[in-house]
């Protein structure tokens, strides 16, 4: 297929109306410099929302059609007809063949020697199809897996037995090659706001997983990447400043590395496997600091977190299993009270987000700074608000109480189920019940749920289940509840984010005594709900009838507490 550019492309943008004659001119200058295509350019300077609208332009212009990769499916048999590093350096993605032509997608279509070197590459002739250059490389990572031009690469250098020979490669080279897929593997995480990464052997593949919205999704990688395991550990290993020598042990690290405009802090944690090393990345950074609204905090919850922040004393604890949100949520509750005249200090293991102006700690179990350890420091250094992490064992306990009682706001963090149940884990570590009566103001039990998608979500039915389990506010609901369906918006999954459910436990007076009494956590649970107290499963239904997430998603974090 020939084209030729047409001389009056931008004029045409003018006339329809797209650009205006000086953004225009602006975009044509840039051109000259990086000779990037204009529609890309146009679309990074603002003056169009996406390349698709210039495409279009492009596609009356020159007769060829304009399509949406994401709305169609590929044969893999049309994947297997142009190599990984064709597509990923020209920029290119296959959609069919029929005839014996290749069909590939481009949003250049001007450059011909592009095209017949596609042509000799996959030995067909090649025809032509207009896409955006953002969906022809997500295709390309959906389709090819996960790095797979630097595994090609890496393959071919290696020759057929890549097991064998991975050590005669040139150092320098395989250095850069896994270097370049780990960053593949960092920036596609980041991309996609996952919070951890799980690299784990087996005896056949080596699968890569991210945590996104608390479920782990696998990462299409090419098979041939299982050969490169150890090297892929070794260059985690330096960057984390470990004994790559060392296989046998766990170890534990941390690294930075740059994204974007943000500086991303890698938290790394390595387990001997029967198939060798299994290792698991935080990426600490995707704690980030959010309103109150954004994490669902709204209404009565949004006037008790309110008043709680104005007291002058006393402790408030978070409480739930890990990924549940405790310390994000503690974050936004320092943010909001982090002003002059206050002097904030955290003890954390460990610190997941930078907080401007508040003096943070990291515990160091090894040389014996322990979160106790540094609580008794702390006190001497005139604070008015603490965070203590997590509130692990009695010493700890025992001591954040008596910082609460002594004049001070405490932040702090529990593993149990529910509210009323931190009472009991307190009771459990050796706490006297009239110091809980006394120093704790609030239990504050959380857990996320995902959003649903809302390009995606559909209509469903009130079931027999659900007003089983969510009681009579489902017996009685006269709204519309929604159900996941899935799209290529949300990976086929349905949901899009997270936010809060909570229930707080109030310390009022009655339960006061009913803690002095050593009552157990059903009764004070009873009581708090009688008394008014909303559960975990009574604000999920709201949110439920909000249209915000689905009834399945709500039991899933909630029927272990039930």
């Amino acid at each position: 297929m020939r084209l030729h550019k047409p001389a009056l492309l931008g004029q045409l943008l003018v006339d329809k109306g797209l650009v205006t004659q000086e953004q225009l001119h602006q975009a044509l200058a840039q051109q000259t410099k990086t000779n990037e295509p204009l529609g890309l350019i146009l679309v990074r300077l603002g003056f169009v929302k996406e390349e698709q609208d210039v495409l279009s332009v492009v596609a009356d212009q020159i007769n060829v059609k304009l399509i949406r990769l994401k709305d169609i499916s590929v044969d893999p048999q049309v994947i297997n007809r142009l190599p990984a590093k064709a597509a990923n350096h020209y920029k290119v993605f296959p959609i069919k063949f029929e005839n014996g032509i290749l069909t590939v997608a481009t949003h250049n279509p001007f450059n011909v020697a592009v095209f017949d070197d596609l042509s000799v590459i996959a030995k067909t002739p090649i025809d032509l199809v207009l896409a955006s250059e953002k969906e022809i490389l997500e295709a390309i990572r959906e389709y090819y897996g996960l790095g797979a031009e630097t595994i090609e690469k890496m393959m071919t250098d290696v020759g057929p037995e890549p097991a064998q020979e991975i050590q005669t490669i040139d150092e320098a080279g395989a250095e850069a090659s896994i270097s370049q897929f780990l960053n593949q593997i960092l920036v596609q995480a980041y991309k996609d706001h996952a919070t951890d990464i799980h690299i784990e052997p087996f005896a056949e593949e080596l699968r890569i997983r991210y945590r996104i919205d608390g479920i782990l999704y696998d990462a299409q990688v090419p098979e041939n990447i299982r050969f490169f395991h150890d090297m892929l550990i070794s260059r985690i290993k330096i960057l984390s400043n470990l004994n790559i020598a060392e296989k046998r042990l766990p170890h534990d690290g941390r690294f930075k590395v740059r994204a974007g405009n943000e500086d991303l802090d890698l938290r790394i944690a390595i387990l001997p496997s029967a198939f060798g090393e299994s290792v698991v990345i935080r990426i600490l950074n995707a704690v980030r600091l959010y309103s109150f609204e954004e994490l669902g905090f709204i209404g009565k919850q949004r006037q008790y977190l309110d008043m709680l922040l104005k007291k002058p004393h006393g402790i408030i604890f978070i409480t739930g299993p890990t990924g549940s949100g405790k310390t994000t949520t503690s974050y936004t509750c320092l943010s909001a009270l982090n002003k002059d005249g206050i002097k904030i200090v955290t003890i954390e293991d460990p610190i997941e987000y930078q907080l401007r102006g508040v003096t943070q700690i990291q515990t160091h179990s090894q040389i014996g700074l322990t979160f106790a350890h540094i609580l008794r420091s702390v006190l001497r250094c005139d604070p008015n608000i603490i965070m203590v992490g997590e509130v692990r064992d009695s010493e700890t306990a025992q001591i954040t109480i008596q910082v609460a009682l002594t004049g001070h706001l405490v932040f702090s963090t529990l593993h149990t189920n529910d509210a009323a149940s931190g009472i009991t884990r307190l009771l459990d570590m050796g706490i006297e019940p009239y110091l809980i009566a006394s120093s704790v103001e609030c239990f504050i039990a959380q857990r996320l749920v995902r959003l649903l998608c809302p390009q995606c979500k559909v209509p469903g039915k009130i079931t027999a289940e659900m007003m089983d389990v969510f009681g009579p506010s489902a017996q009685n609901a006269q709204g519309v509840v929604y159900e996941p369906l899935g799209c290529k918006h949300c990976r086929m999954t349905g949901y899009i984010g997270r936010q809060a459910i909570c229930e707080f436990l109030m310390m009022t007076d009655e339960i006061r005594a009913l803690v002095t009494s050593r009552a157990t956590a059903g009764e004070i649970k009873k009581k708090a709900i009688a008394a008014g107290m909303k559960t975990l499963q009574q604000y999920g239904w709201e949110k439920i009838l909000e249209g915000i997430t689905s009834p399945s998603e709500v039991l899933r974090v909630t029927r272990e507490d039930q």
